[in-house]
């Protein structure tokens, strides 16, 4: 079917709130490169939001997953267990920096991961508060939209949101916000809102994903753990956009050598298949009763399969180099750019995890979401698909294939920089 097809079916059957804005329908695609139903050829600098750190279809992943069809694809892992699910665990829990040993559960989505963490964390402290961080972002089902830390569009139109969930600042230096007033803000949470004896759990991103690819420093991490010691209130970290290799190291957190007691993951875990993990300290991991937790389909064997692949894919390609020289490539290329353009200012990139801001004023750091709104809008129009992102909606954010070619890649950057010159 063709575009306009897709689409005219698209607006008589697709919920409105589900429904992408795009027209363009994908058909086919392979590494950073994706061709509608029409033909048309587009650069991929969004990855599925994160999702595709080893590429579309990466042939190792896409072998391993037909192998896995001609042999079980259902059971439901409470039922009749299966290979992958354990041999994903015992992977995780050899990779995964938490304290102590871990142990592991699998799940579907980075919002499911987030909802068991907090199950957990809940049982093997017996409080309930959570506190959060502004500008995080951590799912779509109801108790993570409460953890959101923006409220349009995820909360807008749903009514009161779950309760026990408070708010702390995040640190965000060039948005005014300093680390020492992040963590005066959250010690003062702690004594005004979530008592730290009914404090369960303290969740943060060691990169902000939607909130604008503004990553914590390690100091601040170290003073989340020291505050989450002093209170016996545990520390979840979500990894579910920076995880996998998107910052140079396997996690995020790993560049600041603090250890948690929680973890979550999902997005490139996979290269594309449902599944995401809550990695913990054993005796946290099994405070709950049996049968307390999993689902369905969570950790299905094709998924698994998957994911396996994807850890060899690791192992066997250096994509952690391959991210940190991606990151630099970027690096690069957005310090031409902020010297070159006037709307371009506070470069930024942990490995491959890279961003800009888009303003009016340099001076006063004015966020320009507007400009944002239309880079992302002809971008796609020159055939590159590009994502903004922030609490003001202005950060540019590139999340395409740490496997992506050399002349794609600057292919890509061209397209960009050709835009902002017909813009501003």
């Amino acid at each position: 079917m063709s575009n306009a097809e897709l689409n005219e079916l698209k607006q008589k059957y697709v919920a409105a709130g589900a429904a992408s804005p795009a027209t363009a329908f994908a058909d086919r695609a392979e590494n950073a490169e994706i061709w509608d139903a029409d033909g048309n050829r587009f650069i991929d600098f969004a990855g599925g939001i994160g999702v595709l750190n080893v590429g579309h279809r990466h042939p190792k992943v896409v072998a391993a997953v037909k192998a896995q069809l001609d042999k079980v694809m259902h059971t439901c892992q409470t039922v009749m267990p299966y290979e992958g699910y354990v041999k994903v665990a015992e992977k995780l829990s050899h990779i995964v920096p938490v304290r102590g040993h871990a142990k592991v559960m699998l799940a579907n989505s980075g919002a499911e991961a987030l909802e068991n963490a907090v199950k957990i964390a809940r049982a093997a402290t017996g409080r309930s508060n959570v506190i959060c961080f502004d500008g995080g972002y951590h799912g779509r089902t109801f108790y993570t939209m409460a953890m959101n830390g923006k409220v349009a569009p995820y909360q807008t139109d749903f009514g009161p949101m779950p309760g026990t969930v408070f708010r702390a600042p995040y640190p965000v230096p060039y948005h005014g916000v300093s680390e020492d007033e992040a963590i005066r803000g959250l010690k003062m949470t702690l004594k005004t809102d979530a008592n730290p004896k009914d404090t369960a759990a303290i969740v943060l991103e060691p990169v902000l994903g939607e909130g604008g690819f503004y990553p914590a420093s390690k100091s601040f991490l170290e003073k989340i753990r020291e505050i989450c010691d002093e209170h016996g209130i545990l520390m979840i970290i979500d990894e579910v956009q920076s995880g996998f290799g998107r910052t140079g190291k396997m996690f995020a957190i790993e560049h600041s050598g603090v250890e948690p007691d929680i973890m979550t993951m999902a997005k490139s875990m996979a290269d594309g298949m449902p599944i995401s993990a809550i990695v913990g300290t054993d005796k946290v991991m099994d405070a709950s009763g049996p049968n307390s937790l999993g689902g369905t389909y969570t950790g299905s064997p094709t998924a698994c399969a998957a994911a396996l692949a994807v850890l060899e894919v690791f192992e066997e390609e250096n994509i952690l180099e391959k991210s940190q020289a991606l990151g630099e490539k970027l690096a690069a290329r957005f310090g031409e750019w902020q010297n070159k353009f006037d709307c371009i200012d506070h470069v930024r990139n942990m490995g491959a995890m890279a961003a800009f801001e888009l303003v009016s004023n340099k001076t006063d750091r004015t966020p320009n979401a507007e400009l944002a709104a239309a880079l992302c809008k002809k971008a796609r129009e020159e055939g590159l698909i590009l994502l903004s992102c922030g609490m003001y909606g202005n950060t540019i954010r590139f999340l395409m294939p740490v496997t992506i070619e050399d002349s794609v890649l600057n292919e890509g950057l061209d397209i960009i920089e050709s835009c902002l010159e017909s813009l501003v």
